[in-house]
């Protein structure tokens, strides 16, 4: 029964890097990219290791691969928006067909700060125009 749990696990997790990889490969932007590797190689990848310490069946293992996921888990969002960001200041265009540009005027390019005038608004997670 473990060997088919394990497989079963370890096929799915291979699905997601391999869909991963074809991202990579079909995205037509720096963006677009980074959003595959950090969706599905990242579940691919957690899929493949949770494979593993079921398989080995130790404690000492389990828990190594267990911090490893959480580690994943914790900085895959972070690294894909600085990524994402260092692209956005140095100048990475967006794909010719994106319809709208989020950022467009609410930053700074020079000090790549929010510019004054604009306010996060938690409500809503997008910078809004304050009045005055």
């Amino acid at each position: 029964m473990t060997d088919i749990i394990v497989g079963i696990l370890a096929f799915l997790g291979t699905i997601f890097v391999f869909l991963a990889a074809v991202g990579m490969v079909r995205m037509p932007d720096t963006y677009l990219r980074i959003s595959v590797t950090t969706k599905a190689a990242t579940l691919g990848i957690g899929l493949l290791l949770i494979a593993g310490a079921i398989y080995s069946n130790e404690l000492a293992i389990t828990a190594k691969i267990l911090a490893i996921i959480l580690f994943l888990l914790l900085t895959a969002p972070v690294s894909a928006h600085l990524i994402g960001r260092t692209s956005y200041f140095s100048g990475v265009k967006l794909w010719k067909n994106s319809v709208m540009d989020d950022m467009e005027g609410k930053y700074d390019t020079s000090s790549e700060e929010l510019r004054s005038g604009f306010e996060t608004d938690p409500e809503k997670s997008k910078p809004t125009k304050s009045s005055g």
